[in-house]
């Protein structure tokens, strides 16, 4: 399985950009894993239909309008994306979230809840459930389910 995370725009807080390496990093135990700062959500796009010869990704995007999933859930959603060798385009938007369009070429729009998060807070939430999702299929005590 292969898996981008992509947010719109750069990373202003040094802290985040740490937490975001820390994670990708450790994701990479389970998984290829890259991550990326595009410029708009014409890019994200463009990168999730295989423009200019690159590969085609499955886009999930975090949207306060999406579904929501728990860790265990969002375990499934790995495993079976696993089973099929998935590209999967994990999506973050900017403060203005993302037009009808991106929401439509989407196979999952996902939300972290009713409440409001800065976009590169969130950007570190959905690193940390990636991660905790494949501490999850691979029984590591990580992920203690309450």
């Amino acid at each position: 399985m292969k898996i981008k995370v992509a947010w719109i725009g750069k990373t202003k807080e040094p802290a985040i950009q740490s937490l975001t390496e820390e994670y990708l990093k450790r994701i990479s135990r389970y998984a290829k894993v890259e991550g990326a700062a595009l410029r708009d959500e014409a890019a994200l796009l463009a990168l999730a239909r295989g423009d200019r010869g690159k590969e085609r990704h499955r886009l999930m995007l975090l949207d306060s309008r999406g579904k929501q999933f728990s860790s265990e859930e969002l375990a499934e959603l790995l495993a079976w994306g696993q089973v099929q060798s998935m590209s999967l385009l994990a999506g973050i938007g900017g403060s203005d979230g993302f037009s009808d369009e991106a929401r439509g070429e989407a196979s999952l729009i996902l939300s972290l809840g009713k409440m409001t998060l800065p976009h590169e807070l969130a950007r570190v939430v959905v690193l940390e459930q990636i991660y905790r999702a494949f501490t999850i299929l691979n029984n590591h005590p990580y992920h203690r389910a309450h």
